[in-house]
């Protein structure tokens, strides 16, 4: 009685580790870095939400003038919270219209994966035409123009902004110096 053994099936191919690309580019790494240090240096220099807050610190300005001082002195002390808030008004603004959040994450797609994040040594080739980087600049501004400005994402972006500011410069002048 021999013993026949089976072949073996393959079950997965062995491949080299050279012929994969990397999972990510030292590009990429570098800037998702320098993205978290700026985010946290920004973050560190925030004042403390009870401060800004608080109400035994708001009073009336005497007259337009002392307001702007006001808003001067403290933008320039609250900045890190004011651009917070106005940063959450955009948020909340976006998320009440998906369409227009989609919009902006589609165009913030298109950037990432057509220009800011693509080799440089490999042009953009569609439908057999190869683009050079400036036309593909072109088309990206273009289209970024046409998101923004011919479609609802500008007005809701622009009256986020306004509301934002307008709260930020409220509060800057009724809050003491």
């Amino acid at each position: 009685m021999s013993t026949a053994v089976p072949p073996v099936i393959p079950v997965s191919s062995v491949q080299s580790v050279e012929s994969q690309p990397p999972v990510a580019s030292p590009a990429f790494l570098s800037f998702v870095s320098r993205l978290n240090e700026s985010l946290r240096n920004g973050l560190s220099q925030r004042r403390p939400w009870a401060e800004l807050v608080d109400r035994s610190a708001f009073s009336k300005p005497e007259s337009f003038s002392d307001a702007l001082v006001r808003v001067r002195k403290n933008y320039s002390y609250f900045r890190v919270n004011y651009l917070s808030v106005i940063g959450l008004i955009l948020a909340f603004s976006l998320l009440s219209h998906p369409f227009s959040l989609l919009l902006l994450l589609g165009l913030l797609c298109s950037w990432i994966f057509l220009y800011l994040f693509r080799p440089a040594d490999q042009p953009l080739i569609l439908f057999g035409r190869t683009f050079s980087d400036r036309e593909t600049l072109g088309f990206l501004i273009i289209f970024s123009v046409f998101v923004v400005f011919l479609t609802t994402v500008g007005s809701l972006l622009i009256s986020a902004l306004m509301v934002g500011v307008g709260l930020v410069c409220a509060h800057g002048s009724f809050q003491g110096p």
